[in-house]
């Protein structure tokens, strides 16, 4: 029997606040010759931004400790609980190996390999997906927040909230999520998104990986999507949940990757692999996982024409590629290590020479320090990934590379693509294309080296992995006690903003600018709110709009604006500008619409005791609050049943005793997106307190300011307690640009 290989810890049940789960804790397990065991820290972007916060917030990391057939108690390693997860070989198999390698990796990658399907390989994912559910419900806190990651573990969320229903829970897919028509092909497609949709916040790496999953929620479940917003069922008295789906691309420790490359010893083993590989010229570089997304037979195959047409030289330039053992027991790898080796073998071949290898091949891992070097040592970076959730070694080369040298060479297929602009971006599927692209770099003048590297490093300096942890917290747990007052973080904001050429303040009227009430019709703006605005439109550059779920005449009413305030009413649809008009033009389609719409619905209400018809700009809703619950549930059933049938097309939004339906689809955002466009604003401040805000928070650009009134997930950077502290706002914006402006 083994010994134990640390003391238990205290038992965690239910004690740790803040919860992350993953396939793999964070340590490696070593035991040496004499038995002598250790865990050591694995090196990796997730636990460099996640370390600081479990230590500060009382946190545990479930996961699978890497050692099959093992049970391990909790225990601590490097000031962080860790809570094993026992996985046998034949979970390993046919969880891990099988339905998450063999099923999902290939189909959530477009289908580069041909995905398996097998019922035996489900089976067992649920099995563990359990195992891991129950882990982390164990050890929660009431009210704890728990964070998911990654592909493998796409039905612990769902499992999670059927337990503990008292958890806030997040869920970051790490791959990309495929548009409908690959996703279509996976069996189980309803039961995965059933599962990913029990959490709080969804994250991607890619906008579109966003919208393809709200895609497939729509196509297969019928749930209403608006912007990043879903409305999830919770099959209680007819209520739904939101759930936030937005990308927020990962990134790397930035700063410890510029420390290493600073450091005398890695510089100079930069130098020293130079002069192991004969000084070439140039020297190209491809560090990958040996996985088919990652294109490196198009790279070698667009290399070896650049030697055979003879636009390159192997006296001059060498290809060092790096690509490190994955998931060898399967099959497809077994076959695709032979494929890229004779590829290599056949290469070198036909063109290396006594001094001179075309290409030097590593079928091993190495150390961060080393992989350092090799970044210092290259002169292009190759990334040609045919499909990739974002790619970190494309930010690695960057963050590396403080001598503000070297070209990256990068698919527009991986997530980095998105950001990393001044990269020289490629198809690599286009071989002629690939082949101009790494040209390019080798013979690209230092000057604009020098410009994009410095574009780059700016990049992914502003945007690293602390910055995406924090983003991604923020949005799931921002709120849970909100103090009075303006934050320090919230005045560094504002006084960034207050500075604008053209500034546009945006603001949600109830709950933002006035108290929620009971009657609607009731609402008014607190005192010093109008005094505040009228602060800002006194001052030159600023356009101040309100922005409300409300119709523009329910919105003037409350609200009583200045005559130079831009409005916007029901969630967009509705726009006065700088005209006494209300703008609406609505189309003849539309027209025709909402005639069979009112017919419809007056026909059911005229049957049915207790429910009315509200007319909105576009579109009606059917109330059914004074109804009796038997009824009301009736009305509700045809009125989705009849214009499911009629009029497909609309927009339907549930509330609490009313169903309204729209000819119009539009959101906040979109109300956002047309009024920074009249108004030519640089910098927009948006303020909300609804769901429906964070459409409008969804569509704000990095510099922007958005503002959550309250508690709740949301995706603003800020957040205060109440209308009290957004007039304080205000105020503040109005007094900090009228000192810039004197």
């Amino acid at each position: 029997m083994n010994p134990p290989l640390v003391e238990p810890a205290p038992a965690p049940a239910g004690t740790y606040t803040f919860v992350v789960v993953s396939n793999r804790l964070p340590v490696d397990y070593e035991e040496a010759e004499d038995g002598a065991v250790t865990w050591r820290t694995s090196p990796g972007g997730l636990v460099t931004a996640l370390e600081p916060l479990m230590r500060s917030s009382h946190g545990a990391w479930v996961g699978w400790p890497g050692v099959a057939d093992r049970d391990f108690e909790p225990f601590e390693n490097d000031g962080i609980s860790l809570v094993p997860v026992r996985l046998d070989e034949a979970d390993i198999k046919d969880y891990y190996e099988g339905f998450s390698n063999d099923t999902l990796w290939p189909l959530y990658h477009d289908v580069i390999a041909p995905p398996s399907f097998h019922r035996e390989t489900w089976e067992a994912y649920i099995a563990v997906n359990r195992r891991f559910a129950a882990a982390a419900a164990a050890v929660a806190a009431p009210g704890a927040t728990v964070w998911v990651h990654d592909y493998q573990l796409q039905l612990v969320p769902r499992m999670l909230r059927e337990a503990r229903p008292d958890l806030v829970i997040g869920f970051f897919n790490h791959i990309p999520f495929p548009p409908y028509g690959i996703y279509a092909q996976l069996p189980w497609r309803k039961q995965i998104l059933h599962g990913l949709l029990g959490a709080d916040v969804i994250g991607f790496q890619r906008s579109a990986d966003a919208g393809n999953f709200s895609q497939a929620v729509r196509r297969l479940y019928g749930y209403p999507t608006r912007g990043v917003v879903i409305d999830v069922p919770t099959g209680e008295n007819e209520e739904s949940r939101r759930v936030i789906a937005k990308h927020f691309p990962i990134s790397i420790d930035s700063a410890g990757y510029e420390e290493l490359a600073r450091r005398p010893d890695i510089q100079a083993r930069a130098r020293q692999i130079r002069a192991d590989l004969g000084n070439p010229k140039t020297l190209m570089l491809g560090v990958d996982r040996l996985d088919y997304t990652k294109g490196i037979g198009h790279r070698i195959k667009a290399f070896g024409e650049l030697l055979a047409d003879g636009r390159l030289s192997v006296e001059d330039v060498t290809l060092v590629q790096v690509a490190s053992p994955s998931r060898e027991r399967v099959s497809t790898y077994m076959a695709l290590r032979d494929e890229i080796e004779l590829a290599v073998g056949r290469l070198n071949g036909d063109f290396s020479t006594i001094s001179h290898t075309a290409i030097s091949y590593h079928h091993h891992s190495y150390p961060r320090e080393e992989m350092v070097a090799m970044y210092l040592a290259a002169d292009v970076m190759l990334v040609t990934a045919l499909r990739d959730g974002m790619n970190l070694v494309a930010k690695e080369y960057v963050a590396a590379r403080f001598d503000v040298d070297g070209v990256l060479v990068l698919s527009e297929f991986a997530g980095a693509a998105d950001e990393l602009k001044q990269a020289i971006l490629i198809n690599p599927h286009d071989i002629d294309g690939t082949k101009d692209a790494i040209v390019r770099a080798v013979e690209m003048p230092k000057r604009e080296r020098s410009r994009r590297m410095r574009s780059l490093r700016r990049k992914v300096a502003e945007n690293d992995v602390a910055v995406w942890s924090a983003s991604f917290l923020r949005a799931l747990t921002g709120g849970a006690a909100v103090p009075a007052g303006i934050p320090d973080d919230l005045d560094l904001a504002l006084q960034s903003i207050a500075g604008a050429e053209n500034l546009l303040i945006a603001l949600d009227f109830d709950g933002t600018l006035a108290p929620h009430v009971d009657h609607p019709e009731d609402a008014r703006a607190i005192a010093g709110s109008r005094e505040a605005v009228q602060a800002l439109l006194d001052l030159p550059g600023v356009r101040v709009a309100l922005v409300s779920g409300r119709a523009l005449v329910s919105l003037q009413h409350v609200a009583q604006p200045q005559s130079s305030v831009l409005l916007t009413g029901s969630h967009g649809i509705e726009v006065q500008l700088d005209t006494p008009e209300i703008e609406l033009n609505l189309l003849s389609t539309e027209l025709e619409q909402l005639d069979t719409l009112a017919r419809v619905l007056e026909s059911i209400s005229g049957e049915i005791a207790g429910t009315t018809i509200e007319r909105k700009p576009a579109g009606l809703a059917l109330h059914t609050r004074l109804a009796t619950e038997e009824d009301g549930q009736k009305a509700e059933r045809q009125a989705r049943e009849q214009l499911g049938d009629q009029l497909p097309a609309l927009t339907v939004r549930e509330g609490k005793n009313v169903l309204e339906f729209s000819v119009r689809s539009s959101t906040k955002g979109d109300a956002v997106t047309k009024l920074r466009e009249y108004t030519g604003a640089d910098r927009v401040f948006y303020a909300g307190d609804d769901v429906t805000d964070e459409d409008a928070f969804g569509a704000l650009r990095d510099d922007d300011v958005g503002l959550k009134i309250g508690q709740g997930a949301t995706l603003a950077s800020h957040r205060v307690r109440s209308p009290h502290e957004v007039t304080q706002v205000l105020a503040r914006i109005a007094e900090l640009r009228s000192a810039q402006t004197r």
